[in-house]
């Protein structure tokens, strides 16, 4: 069953318009990822989904619910979360309080709510009381991820999850970001290693200019030879 659904999108900011004729679909569950070049708008899908970027045109639906000009808070209550690429933490706050920042459309955040991503996140309990500026690019970005993660989302928007991490961190992230996945999270992810994505994901999307340059099952896009050679790097 579909859960996402993005159709004839045009969106950008303000009159710049970026994204023509966009179609993205994600099912309940499943994990899908978009790639393409610097400036093919990946992110601007993520941030139209959240009502950030200007939408000009198309329908995005949610659960069968009309999103397309949904406030973000809205839409964080009909189960989706996002994760941006940046100034995706409160460096001056501690990592509880942070998770807590996740949660805070709850009038109250269920304990478990913090014990799952703990569970999920380890080091975080370990350091709950300090101050996420003080912590690894990693380490933030488990915060990140934790926040988000506050309010059970059925799908998780990841934007550039693995930037700014050193190479020896990267794996380990794609490794968290599959066990939430596999838990039973949908998840949209936006991702400069486009190799290791694609490998991972069930489906992907290619973007150029701002439209749809070719979608299919990961393994099938890491094969096909014009992909590798125009997007991948042969």
């Amino acid at each position: 069953m579909t859960l996402l659904d993005v159709s004839d999108l045009d969106a950008g900011y303000g009159d710049l318009q970026i994204l023509e004729s966009v179609d993205i679909e994600v099912s309940g569950r499943e994990y899908v990822t978009i790639v393409g070049p610097n400036g093919a708008g990946k992110s601007t899908v993520m941030r139209a989904i959240c009502s950030i970027a200007t939408i000009m045109d198309g329908e995005i639906l949610f659960d069968g619910t009309d999103i397309t000009r949904m406030n973000q808070a809205e839409i964080i209550h009909h189960g989706l979360s996002y994760v941006p690429q940046s100034g995706n933490v409160f460096t001056t706050m501690t990592v509880r309080e942070n998770l807590e920042m996740g949660g805070y459309v709850l009038d109250a955040i269920p304990p478990e709510r913090f014990q799952a991503v703990y569970e999920r996140f380890p080091i975080l309990e370990e350091r709950a009381d300090q101050k996420v500026g003080t912590m690894s690019g990693g380490q933030q970005q488990m915060v990140a991820m934790g926040q988000a993660l506050m309010l059970n989302p059925e799908m998780l928007l990841l934007d550039e999850p693995s930037a700014g991490l050193a190479p020896s961190l990267v794996d380990d992230m794609f490794d968290k970001i599959d066990e939430i996945n596999e838990d039973g999270t949908a998840i949209l992810m936006v991702e400069q290693n486009a190799k290791e994505a694609l490998r991972r994901c069930d489906r992907g999307y290619v973007l150029a200019q701002g439209q749809n340059y070719h979608e299919g099952p990961g393994d099938e896009l890491l094969a096909d030879e014009q992909v590798r050679r125009d997007f991948l790097g042969g």
